[in-house]
């Protein structure tokens, strides 16, 4: 009955959920640049004022070093359970802005193959703010429909994608405030709209950047190239050396602690459907790449990975202009598995880095921000409940999965707060998360939203 209730208040105000929804998208909440902090203040403030209409007792935008933390509950009864909801209200950026079809922050719904039903196209649409709002409005569901079993928290964060450097200090400062059992999460994917998954461990991440410096200043390529070190060059060639004939890492110490997962545990994985046909026309590819000796879903998943995020240098503007570049920069990003170290791996780089670099340049490298690999047990009261409520929506059980992206702060609540985190996504990873034209399928938004209320109904059972 209490399912119904809610399908039922689902279905009467879905033009509402998203329209609000499409209204958060307009906002260009970009947490990496400083010029957007207006834009960060004015979002945080709409989802606040959006927590207080779903019926929360307590809504606050806490401040911290950066940008704030937008918290909010509803306590029941002390006696109860508590939920902790994680989202973030900060997104990627936009750029390069001419490859999108229509502007990111102008969001459009249209029809595509993977949905049918239409999709909202505009940047944050997945990650994060469709999938964070579904439990806002999850939330509202069940507050006006009387059927909320346990209490509830919400995090709503304005930080990661730039790595989440102020939330780690105010969980430390709130770990009083943010007292629960178990966090949930949606912030991952499934495999298929047909096809429900839960992700039962998420890699760890290191992010560095290096530049590399040759000559005291741009140089006149007919006068001086062949006798000068071309930095660019000279990166290309550093990058290309750092994975072998096989596309190992070649990186000394890199795969020291690397768990090496068993024949059995390998062929549980590879049950989870793949196509790798499909796989190769949706991203206009020939032919996959990656450490020979492990199919694409193990490298994506259970290896660790390096690679390089952006590079530059030199003269790139409109016509010809032939100079030898004084410097030559590249962002470069290592994901971890279980027992890997982000410390350690980011020592290992920056050590391997400048010891390969040629006396004819100088090599800095910074490292910026990382996080460690999780790994949630599918055995747990948490996991269990996840599973029984996508299993009663979907018509058909989850399929556990290694997630290959990172969120660095599941490691962090896990180790200051003591809580498992449940990756509860609903996106598809053909949404093109952090790239142009990103999208969220209406289906996904809707089942999210329907789906949320169940985790609470099982979880409290």
């Amino acid at each position: 009955m209490e399912q119904n209730q809610i399908k039922t208040y689902l279905n009467s105000n879905k033009e509402r959920f998203l329209n609000e929804l499409l209204e958060l998208l307009k906002i260009p909440s970009i947490s990496a640049r400083t010029e957007h902090k207006p834009d960060m203040e004015k979002t945080a403030e709409a989802v606040k004022q959006r927590l207080i209409e779903a019926g929360a007792d307590k809504v606050e935008i806490c401040p911290t070093k950066g940008y704030p933390v937008v918290y909010g509950e509803k306590i029941i009864d002390p006696a109860k359970p508590t939920v902790v909801v994680y989202g973030h209200y900060d997104v990627q950026p936009a750029d390069p802005l001419e490859l999108w079809d229509s502007p990111p922050f102008e969001p459009v719904i249209k029809k595509t193959d993977i949905h049918p039903e239409g999709a909202i196209f505009a940047r944050g649409s997945c990650d994060d703010k469709g999938q964070m709002y579904m439990h806002v409005k999850a939330f509202e569901a069940m507050m006006k429909t009387n059927t909320l079993p346990c209490n509830i928290k919400f995090m709503i964060e304005g930080e990661e994608e730039v790595g989440s450097p102020s939330l780690g200090p105010w969980i430390i400062e709130n770990k009083e405030k943010l007292k629960g059992d178990i966090i949930l999460i949606s912030d991952t994917s499934i495999i298929a709209n047909d096809i429900p998954s839960i992700d039962s461990g998420l890699r760890g991440l290191v992010y560095m950047e290096v530049e590399v410096t040759g000559p005291n200043r741009d140089l006149h390529s007919g006068v001086y190239g062949g006798a000068v070190a071309n930095p660019v060059t000279i990166l290309c060639k550093m990058i290309a050396s750092c994975h072998d004939e096989n596309n190992h890492i070649t990186v000394p110490g890199f795969y020291d602690k690397v768990q090496e997962l068993s024949k059995e545990e390998r062929d549980k994985m590879a049950k989870a459907p793949f196509n790798l046909e499909e796989y190769k026309k949706d991203l206009k590819i020939e032919e996959v790449w990656g450490e020979k000796g492990y199919s694409v879903n193990e490298r994506t998943g259970i290896r660790p990975t390096l690679e390089v995020n952006g590079m530059w240098g030199g003269y790139t503007g409109e016509g010809a202009k032939t100079v030898l570049p004084s410097k030559a920069f590249a962002k470069i990003s290592m994901r971890l598995v279980p027992h890997q170290s982000s410390q350690e791996i980011s020592d290992l780089f920056k050590k391997h880095f400048e010891s390969i670099a040629p006396k004819s340049v100088t090599v800095k490298v910074t490292a910026h921000h990382g996080g460690e690999p999780v790994v949630v047990p599918i055995d747990s009261k948490g996991f269990l409940a996840a599973s029984k409520a996508m299993e009663e929506t979907y018509g058909k059980k989850p399929v556990p999965t290694r997630s290959g992206g990172s969120i660095p702060i599941v490691a962090l609540f896990k180790k200051e707060l003591g809580m498992d985190s449940i990756l509860f996504g609903f996106g598809l990873d053909s949404d093109a998360l952090h790239s142009p034209n990103e999208h969220y399928g209406l289906f996904n938004y809707y089942k999210g939203i329907e789906t949320i209320p169940l985790f609470y109904k099982y979880f409290t059972a």
